[in-house]
This record gives C-alpha cells, structure tokens and sequence, in this order.
C-alpha cells in the first residue's frame, strides 16, 4: 500500500533483525513480552508501520514501512537506543550480565515488492534453528 508525505508517495518496507550483544538468550519471558510492547511505540514515534514482529530468544526480526526521510541508520540508532535504555531499567538483571544489550551490526533487507506472506515463512523457518 503506498503511503504519502507533503512531498512523496512511498512504499518502504524493511526487514531488519538485530540481536543482543553476545547473542545470549536474554530476550525471554518477560524480557521479549516488553520489547514486543516497546517496539510498536517505537516504530510509530518514527512516522512507521509495523508490518510484522518476531521476537525470540536470541535475535528480532521487525518488518515494517517508514518515510523516505530517515536512513536505515537513523532507524536502527533509535530502535535500538530506546529501547536498550527501557529494558535496561525495567530489567536491572540485563545489566550485569551485558555491558551493552545490543550488538552493534544488524541485518537490513528491503522488502517494497516481497509478499509479507513471503517474508512470514522465512522468520518461521529461523525459529527452528
């Protein structure tokens, strides 16, 4: 569905996974019930759309469209910042055991044509390894 700005018509979508530093599986329980609460508000903040969330153990996968006036950097910086800075204080426990939640790297795709059907079976493929 192609969404609009002032100035643009646009149908962005990205799949972007990113994990905790480490990899450990700290997204769990309560820990991956919040971000999952987090990341919505997050996204809409930014003037997005969440399309689809998978949070697990070890990794997020997050689809979902955003304006052509941010970078995927820029994206990522706040997803990340906000909602490190969140769980970190509502978890006190994340803190001993990581010096940061997140790693630095993450995964960007484009997704504009791909179904989200597509994109579905994909991330339900990775919850087996």
């Amino acid at each position: 569905m192609t969404k609009r700005t002032r100035h643009a018509h646009y149908n962005i979508n990205y799949h972007l996974v990113w994990c905790p530093k480490y990899r450990r599986p700290v997204l769990q329980g309560d820990v991956g019930k919040r971000l999952a609460e987090l990341l919505p508000d997050v996204v809409v903040n930014l003037g997005g759309e969440v399309i689809n969330l998978t949070v697990q153990s070890d990794h997020v996968h997050l689809v979902a469209s955003f304006p052509p006036t941010l970078s995927v950097a820029q994206i990522m910086f706040r997803l990340k910042g906000k909602t490190s800075h969140q769980l970190r204080e509502e978890f006190p426990q994340l803190k001993s055991r990581l010096p940061s939640l997140w790693t630095r790297s993450y995964y960007a795709g484009t997704a504009g044509e791909m179904s989200a059907e597509t994109i579905q079976r994909y991330i339900d493929a990775q919850k087996g390894k």
